[in-house]
């Protein structure tokens, strides 16, 4: 009986299935390889670089995100600064890359790193508009619930790089002469505050201040401790009415923060106040323009 040569079977696109599957492990073998003979050749000519331009290069790089520099000055180590080790400029990109730079190349360098200049400038600005547009909103409402207790002229608000700045004159209706406990007119005040911050989520933080008279009288030794305790006794006034603790920060800073010099009359009175600040949680670069961007706010 005649038999026919076996032919193996044909899949999709006409190749025949390989004889030996078993050996695949060899293209994964050689891939890896390959994979490895180009690490070391980058690691060697990452030895080979030429210090001076490497960290000039990485300044100017770093200026231009807006991040301080890093200079690397030996293996495994590396400084935070200027990378020149003094006052730090932009380097030119031919003189970084070499005199043999393409000089359309170098166009295109800098006109990508302007364009994202300037679109990290225009986020920027967004961000903050978007900030002080939320920070108005609830100065309205403790606006709104301040003026239902006849205590709107107690407060006075204004927008700095920390912050809504929410400003409480100590005077006798709040606090008492060299005390820390709150009057009824202060609890009254405190509480029309804290609605306002209950449905926020950014961190509080309240600072007592003092004008420039010692203290005379009292449990207090100084004003560094009155300050403080009016602080806390506001902080514990506003967790009482919803705020979560975590959320809250207590500090004293006795006469060192004056709104008025001590030869302006205004200063016994004015300077004597508690802040709850409603801190912002954006970046720092951010956090600087909110000044501007609230007087903006306001003449618009």
């Amino acid at each position: 009986m005649s038999t026919k040569p076996h032919r193996r079977k044909k899949h999709g696109g006409g190749h025949e299935e390989e004889a030996h599957a078993d050996e695949r492990w060899l293209v994964t073998y050689g891939d890896m390889l390959t994979v490895l003979m180009a690490l070391f050749i980058v690691l060697f000519a990452m030895s080979q670089v030429d210090q001076n331009k490497f960290n000039a290069l990485k300044s100017s790089l770093s200026m231009a995100f807006g991040q301080p520099a890093v200079t690397f000055t030996a293996p495994g180590s590396a400084v935070t600064g200027d990378a020149g080790g003094g006052e730090s400029a932009p380097m030119e990109f031919s003189s970084v890359l070499g005199k043999g730079a393409d000089g359309e190349a170098e166009q295109k360098a800098r006109e990508a790193l302007a364009a994202l200049d300037r679109a990290r400038a225009s986020a920027r600005a967004k961000n903050a508009s978007a900030e002080v547009e939320k920070f108005e909103r609830i100065k309205k409402k403790i606006q709104e619930a301040l003026r239902k207790q006849n205590a709107a002229d107690s407060v006075q608000f204004r927008i700095d790089e920390r912050g809504l700045v929410v400003t409480v004159v100590t005077s006798s209706v709040v606090f008492g002469n060299n005390s820390a406990e709150l009057l009824r007119d202060g609890r009254k005040i405190i509480d029309s505050i804290a609605p306002a911050l209950r449905g926020e989520k950014n961190s509080v933080e309240v600072d007592g201040h003092t004008n420039w008279l010692p203290v005379s009288s009292g449990p207090y030794p100084s004003n560094w401790e009155l300050s403080t305790a009016r602080a806390s006794t506001v902080v514990r006034r506003l967790v009482s009415r919803g705020i979560p603790a975590k959320r809250l920060n207590a500090a004293g800073y006795a006469d060192q923060r004056p709104l008025y010099p001590d030869t302006d009359p205004r200063s016994v009175t004015l300077n004597r106040r508690v802040e709850v600040v409603v801190l912002s949680d954006l970046d720092a670069a951010t956090k600087a323009l909110l000044p501007s961007a609230a007087g903006q706010s306001s003449t618009s």
